[in-house]
């Protein structure tokens, strides 16, 4: 298991995640990365910039950069699904740069708990520079996003 990925005790315990959908794939991140689900409302557009950045959104009075994880990573660029959400991350770095990011999903999330022994590496999939790592849980193929790396993509936007 990636030293990245949060650790799972022992005493068999079980960690909450979010399966964040995407076009082709879902995300898996525990819920503790997510500071906040909300919903599609139109982002300040930013010109000039790669076809990921989809914008800023207006959260909490906090200007929020908004990626297609897809097209970061390679894909089509997405279009806006009435029924996705923008999945406000807490960056892991303590950026005061960027304290959030986001990720455009094309539907509404839901809960799972993960048990450290039904997880385990895809390892029949292709890592791409995004991912932090390929898994499987029961039946499911999930993609957890590498967090670090979307903060670099962003922070060498040089937006500010």
């Amino acid at each position: 298991m990636s030293e990245n990925l949060p650790e799972l005790t022992d005493s068999g315990s079980d960690i909450p995640c979010l399966l964040l959908p995407l076009v082709d794939e879902t995300l898996l991140v525990p819920t503790v990365t997510v500071a906040e689900m909300g919903s599609i409302q139109p982002f300040e557009i930013i010109h000039n910039t790669p076809d990921w950045f989809l914008g800023f959104y207006n959260w909490r009075n906090i200007r929020v950069p908004v990626i297609s994880f897809e097209t970061l990573n390679g894909r089509h660029s997405p279009k806006v699904n009435a029924r996705g959400r923008v999945a406000v991350l807490n960056n892991p770095s303590d950026s005061e740069t960027f304290p959030f990011l986001s990720i455009l999903t094309q539907n509404i999330p839901r809960m799972t708990r993960v048990e450290e022994k039904d997880i385990s590496e895809n390892e029949g999939t292709s890592k791409r520079p995004y991912d932090l790592m390929a898994v499987r849980v029961g039946l499911e193929e999930l993609v957890v996003p590498d967090i670090y790396a979307l903060e670099k993509a962003v922070e060498e936007l040089d937006l500010l």
